[in-house]
């Protein structure tokens, strides 16, 4: 397909630019293509969008509408390119919808325009280290170009495409369910697709659980029967008790796909349930298992995902930022918990409430924790009251005075796990992204 021609002409809505890098990237290139007219529509004011907008200036194709929506934005048009989590009863979808506007998003406006074989990993927990584990083996294994893309920071699909496909073997892509709600728009799946898992999340955008699943099985929904799923037992069975039926290849992680004199740099039962899952996608695409096994044991980890980030005084210090979740805390407190009866820990927790139960990480933290610090939010009030009373916490409205405080208490043989447990909003950063540069600026001066 002539990418050119494809979008030459047409006349888009691209709502939500945001900071991330995404947007901008996107519509650059639409634009740079021959777009015949982008209107750029978000809730945000040309102020607060300025680092955007500054990056998009030159192109006489774009016109702006900040600080509010309009209908007539949602109608003739070609097509709506949506940003990650707008509501799904919005108006202005429902709008365009009514209109017969096409809904996009830009990782399945990529896999429509390209042949390359997609790798798609989805889950609630672990899609981001799979995706990076997978490509990065990829990218030791073949002398062609491994693309990484989907829901990665700073990353713009669409710019993706720039690439010179013929010498392209794999696209790597992390999938969350607001970009897979675009697979579902384009009825399409990856021709690869990892499920890692299904737990509580986004409780605060979707009505139900069910709705929440539907958005992630789009990642197998429309796949053909030379395609491959690769997910756990107790995935697929959820999935077939929700009347989901399959005719593609199916390979299953039960925890023990590992050899047993296997290690990984990175610590954490969890680690190696992600490291199963994307052995057995790596396998799918022809990967010898001993190259699969020597690369995965070299995979270093990634930023703000359980980042070891070095010591202080005898004090090892984890960061866990991107651990938004109570259950995902949970996992972070289990995988750097002393194996005695010790209690090594001094976590730093706190945020906003994602409508999500915390009575097991409260649990946990009896368990393993010395000290709690937490700092202002909805979702901290929630973890304090299903806390005991005698739980030595603290609580700080900054981050800044959360890890004072944790260096305060810490002694040679402790930890400090910053792993927040809720969402970062309403916090004055501008993402997590943000909560995790704020955190690294904070410990970096004093390693």
């Amino acid at each position: 397909m002539s990418l050119t021609n494809y979008f030459k002409s047409k006349k888009i809505t691209v709502m939500g630019l945001g900071l991330l890098g995404r947007g901008v990237g996107d519509t650059a290139y639409m634009a740079a293509q021959g777009a015949a007219e982008i209107i750029v529509t978000d809730l945000k004011t040309a102020t607060e969008l300025a680092p955007s907008m500054k990056q998009l200036e030159g192109y006489k194709n774009i016109n702006f509408v900040l600080g509010e929506h309009r209908l007539k934005d949602f109608k003739d048009r070609d097509f709506i390119l949506v940003a990650a989590g707008v509501p799904l009863n919005s108006k202005y979808l429902i709008h365009a919808r009514e209109n017969n506007i096409p809904l996009k998003q830009s990782a399945a406006l990529f896999a429509e325009l390209t042949d390359v074989s997609i790798i798609g990993v989805t889950g609630t927990r672990g899609k981001s280290t799979v995706t990076h584990m997978i490509y990065y083996v990829l990218s030791k294994a073949t002398d062609k170009k491994i693309l990484l893309g989907g829901n990665v920071r700073g990353l713009s699909n669409l710019q993706l495409l720039k690439e010179d496909m013929s010498q392209v073997s794999f696209a790597v892509m992390e999938l969350d369910s607001w970009q897979l709600q675009g697979f579902g728009w384009s009825e399409l799946s990856p021709r690869f697709a990892v499920f890692t898992n299904f737990m509580a999340d986004h409780q605060n955008y979707y009505v139900s659980m069910d709705d929440y699943f539907t958005d992630k099985a789009n990642i197998f929904s429309h796949q053909g029967k030379e395609d491959t799923l690769v997910t756990t037992p107790e995935v697929l069975t959820l999935a077939k008790a929700k009347g989901f039926s399959f005719n593609q290849k199916i390979t299953l992680a039960d925890g023990v796909d590992l050899p047993p004199d296997f290690t990984l740099k990175i610590p954490g039962q969890h680690n190696r349930q992600n490291a199963a899952l994307a052995a057995l996608a790596l396998r799918a695409t022809g990967i010898s298992d001993e190259l699969i096994f020597s690369k995965l044991a070299d995979f270093p980890g990634l930023e703000g995902r359980l980042q070891y980030l070095g010591e202080i005084e005898g004090v090892k210090i984890y960061n866990d930022n991107n651990a938004t979740t109570p259950i995902a805390t949970t996992m972070a407190l289990k995988a750097v918990a002393d194996d005695g009866e010790n209690k090594n820990i001094i976590l730093i927790c706190g945020g906003s409430d994602k409508g999500l139960e915390t009575d097991e990480l409260a649990s946990l933290i009896v368990k393993t924790c010395q000290q709690v610090i937490v700092y202002t939010g909805t979702g901290s009030e929630k973890l304090k009251q299903a806390l005991p009373p005698e739980t030595r916490l603290v609580e700080h409205n900054t981050l800044a005075a959360c890890v004072e405080a944790a260096l305060a208490f810490a002694e040679p043989g402790t930890v400090i796990l910053f792993s927040p447990g809720f969402a970062s909003f309403g916090h004055k950063y501008k993402n997590e992204y943000d909560r995790n540069d704020k955190f690294l600026s904070l410990i970096k001066d004093r390693l």
